[in-house]
């Protein structure tokens, strides 16, 4: 009798709880909305520590992995935690290396270029306008045509002052934003490090409550479900990567066959960009034909048509192929997922959609064997 309740409670539960959803949807999105803008320093350093791990574990496989000595064992982890933030570290500073004073120079070199072109601009002003259209000009021009530099920086100063107090607002919104995202990132990489610590502790107190609260049937399905999200997530940052440094590698090769300038600096750009699915490479292409542009616009031209065809064979050979084949899902479906990703959430999408899809596309392949047997 007690069993023949259980049923019909558990339904009027759902039915109610599915009612006060809809009903108080807004209310209970913007709940949801604070509660994850309030935790998401924890939701990125939960993000941290499982991209760090991927390295942390290829390090600890490294280090004397037969050692039984107690100062290796103990050493072991924090050893390799400390290898693996400090070879994320030398990335990101050998890229800004490589990047930036190039970029630098770039400007510098438009800013020259651009010289010559405002003084040629001044002489054409000066021959086609007559005296009375220059004086009517707000004192930017002298009587012989030419810039009055002194009246335009009065001009420059004066604006400045009046919108002194929306700048300074602007300056105190600045330095709040830069404060909080400084704190956040402290933050993140510190509850990263503890998680990274003590991860196996974790894993076994979220399986003793997992097991507490879940039937034994429920708890091998989601045990499945995340032990299979894991390994196509793993393996999908871990083809990732490959492919950022496979296309990288091309493209710095083709701009040194074409003699295009900035080879090394627009390779390591666009092989950092390719870290987001297929359309990465576009981003750090846009950088690279603009410092190009810099040196000659010709090349800039040229250098768009070969990164569009290195583009067009990446996105369709060496992505679906690098990528589908590390996580087991055909280059079809990379292509559906990551256009899908990026139609409903931009970029983030196209970071999730993929190994998500893989990880339906599995289960749903043993499942369909496990029918057919």
């Amino acid at each position: 009798m007690k069993q023949e309740w259980k049923a019909p409670l558990r339904i009027g539960a759902v039915l109610f709880g599915l009612y006060l959803a809809i009903h108080y949807w807004g209310k209970l999105a913007s709940l949801a909305a604070l509660a994850l803008g309030a935790g998401f320093p924890l939701v990125l350093g939960a993000v941290i520590a499982y991209a760090v791990n991927i390295l942390m574990s290829m390090y600890e496989g490294w280090y004397f992995p037969k050692s039984k000595t107690q100062a290796v064992v103990k050493s072991r982890r924090l050893v390799c935690l400390l290898l693996a933030y400090a070879s994320l570290l030398a990335i990101v500073i050998l890229i800004i290396r490589m990047i930036l004073p190039e970029l630098i120079q770039s400007f510098s070199l438009l800013i020259q270029e651009l010289t010559p072109v405002f003084q040629e601009l001044s002489i054409k002003l000066n021959e086609n306008l007559g005296p009375d259209q220059l004086a009517a000009l707000p004192g930017l021009f002298t009587s012989d045509g030419t810039i009055n530099w002194h009246e335009l920086a009065v001009k420059v100063i004066n604006f400045l002052l009046t919108g002194l107090g929306g700048v300074m607002g602007s300056l105190m919104s600045l330095v709040s934003a830069a404060v909080s995202t400084a704190f956040t990132a402290i933050v993140s990489v510190i509850f990263s490090i503890y998680l990274l610590m003590g991860k196996e502790k974790l894993s076994r107190q979220c399986t003793l409550v997992l097991k507490a609260y879940l039937n034994p049937n429920w708890y091998s399905r989601l045990l499945y479900f995340l032990e299979t999200l894991h390994n196509c997530f793993r393996h999908f940052v871990v083809g990732q990567c490959t492919e950022a440094v496979i296309l990288g590698l091309l493209c710095m090769g083709g701009m040194l066959l074409f003699q295009f300038p900035y080879a090394s600096m627009v390779g390591t750009l666009i092989g950092f960009t390719a870290l987001i699915p297929v359309a990465g490479a576009y981003i750090g292409a846009g950088v690279g034909a603009f410092m190009i542009f810099t040196v000659s616009p010709l090349k800039a031209l040229l250098f768009l048509v070969f990164i569009s065809v290195l583009q067009q064979l990446e996105g369709n050979l060496i992505y679906p192929k690098v990528v589908g084949s590390s996580i087991g899902l055909p280059g079809i479906w990379v292509l559906a997922a990551v256009t899908i990703g990026g139609g409903v959430l931009g970029i983030g999408g196209m970071l999730l959609a993929v190994p998500l899809a893989a990880t339906f596309y599995q289960i749903l392949r043993d499942d369909v064997v496990r029918r057919n047997q």
